[in-house]
């Protein structure tokens, strides 16, 4: 695997024009939507090969939902984020999957929660602005339900998980459909990326849930 910063400068170009939302401003550095996750060149090559047949969808973030919760002494403890960005490649062989999530998109019940998430004792936002996701493979357990596995990487910390996903709302074929709805969930310890503040007055195992609309890319 190589680092973002070792991918082809079109490529990386390329791949920020398809997974942008319209009316998003593209990042000055193209690098920056994976700037924290280790990236293997030909995943980019195979979302850009689904980008050209048909298969490829990008999220669309005004209808999707990413967020988290946690068990804590004073009860379970919710947030969620409001600005991501990625793209589904879904096209046997070769399924795969790119999220983005900006950690300053965060939103809680109260800011005071809001405030200490974002501080460097959690999520340090300033040095580590991004949450990213890059699969490795998926495991179907039947046509509309499969394992993604992948890394997550979060706080400078790059882990491999696996997300349980069930995929609804196809008119199609997979890969044929114009839209999909992809909810997935995942669990992870907290503790592995770095956030070990409040321990153990807050559970180290965090749920990740996402309900994600995806519509087929489109080559203008």
């Amino acid at each position: 695997m190589l680092m973002c910063r070792i991918i082809d400068f079109r490529i990386m170009l390329l791949v920020l024009v398809i997974f942008t939302p319209p009316g998003y401003a593209a990042e000055k550095d193209p690098c920056s939507l994976f700037k924290n996750a280790v990236i293997e060149p030909s995943l980019i090559s195979q979302m850009l090969t689904a980008a050209e047949d048909g298969h490829l969808y990008r999220v669309k973030t005004d209808s999707s939902k990413m967020g988290f919760c946690v068990n804590s002494q004073m009860g379970m403890v919710s947030g969620r984020f409001h600005n991501f960005q990625g793209g589904i490649a879904l096209k046997e062989p070769d399924n795969q999957t790119l999220i983005s999530v900006d950690m300053s998109s965060i939103e809680t019940d109260t800011l005071f929660l809001k405030d200490i998430l974002q501080s460097e004792k959690f999520f340090d936002i300033e040095d580590f602005p991004e949450l990213v996701f890059v699969s490795s493979g998926f495991e179907w357990l039947n046509d509309t339900r499969a394992v993604i596995k992948g890394d997550l990487s979060m706080r400078g910390v790059t882990k491999p998980v696996a997300f349980y996903v069930e995929i609804t709302e196809v008119e199609a074929d997979l890969g044929d459909s114009d839209s999909i709805l992809v909810k997935a969930t995942t669990t992870i310890q907290r503790s592995e990326f770095g956030l070990q503040a409040l321990s153990p007055l807050v559970s180290d195992k965090v749920n990740l849930c996402l309900s994600v609309k995806a519509e087929k890319y489109k080559a203008s």
